[in-house]
């Protein structure tokens, strides 16, 4: 079990961690009733925040910010010496995690996406884990919401029983919602992306060639160019850069210099 703490990558603090150990937080945090919001940071999240100084605040003050794309793991090796052998990728965690939940007997709530994948992704964990309690699921509306909806969305999930929840709103807006709803829901919340469309089955993963060689962005550019293409061709090049410019000491990133938000987004 490894989790060497917060790590500085262009401003952005990130975990040096592995599954194991990210998943026992998961575990532990729902069995004690207490928040812990998580988020799974490929190269497109953590470029959010290099680029917004509210959404680096943001994702500053999560409790535990996982690298989930392997040039993100790269980067904390690099920069700060970490020696993982391994990301954490955010699919796999939510496997993790359920498995755990499972055993623990800590029931579970999705949250965001769209009725057809929640269907689908219920019913496929059910199937892979047969003593998973799935507390209940709720799509997004894709839109702002407004502070009654807000309310009513976090009480539904508290009443619904559930220990721990998987937003999977997608980034940055599932990480907003972790950060406004932490101390609400007193509960993990883990932001999980596009691991609802995978593990319902209705997008194809990256072969695991391609994801072991940092190769897992270039395979779904080639499957969605047209909604892809400017996160990819014009971030991926300047991550590169600036964690070069910050690795021979070029240029600093203060995790310090943020801008806290002024008012909630209210994403749902």
């Amino acid at each position: 079990m490894i989790d060497r703490g917060k790590r500085n990558v262009l401003g952005v603090l990130l975990n040096a961690i592995d599954y194991e150990a990210a998943v026992q937080q998961v575990i532990q945090a729902a069995q004690d009733g207490r928040a812990l919001a998580v988020s799974a940071l490929a190269v497109h999240g953590v470029m959010t925040g290099v680029l917004d100084a509210r959404q680096r605040y943001r994702l500053n003050h999560l409790d535990l910010v996982v690298p989930d794309g392997q040039p993100v793991r790269w980067a904390l090796n690099w920069l700060h010496d970490t020696a993982l052998q391994d990301r954490v990728y955010g699919p796999t965690l939510m496997l993790g995690v359920c498995e755990r939940a499972a055993r623990e007997r800590l029931p579970i709530y999705l949250y965001g996406s769209r009725d057809l994948v929640l269907e689908n992704l219920s019913a496929r964990l059910r199937q892979r884990f047969p003593k998973l309690c799935i507390a209940g699921h709720q799509p997004s509306r894709f839109r702002r919401l407004s502070v009654d909806e807000q309310a009513e969305t976090v009480r539904i999930i508290r009443d619904s029983g559930a220990r721990l929840v998987f937003a999977g709103l997608g980034c940055p807006r599932q990480e907003v919602w972790a950060y406004e709803n932490r101390a609400s829901l007193s509960m993990p919340i883990l932001a999980v992306g596009a691991a609802f469309d995978f593990h319902a089955g209705l997008v194809a993963q990256a072969p695991a060639t391609w994801q072991n060689r940092g190769l897992e962005w270039l395979y779904r550019l080639l499957r969605e160019p047209r909604r892809l293409w400017r996160r990819y061709l014009f971030l991926n090049p300047l991550y590169l850069l600036l964690v070069g410019l910050q690795l021979v000491h070029l240029a600093h990133f203060d995790p310090d210099d943020v801008t806290p938000p002024v008012a909630e987004m209210r994403y749902g």
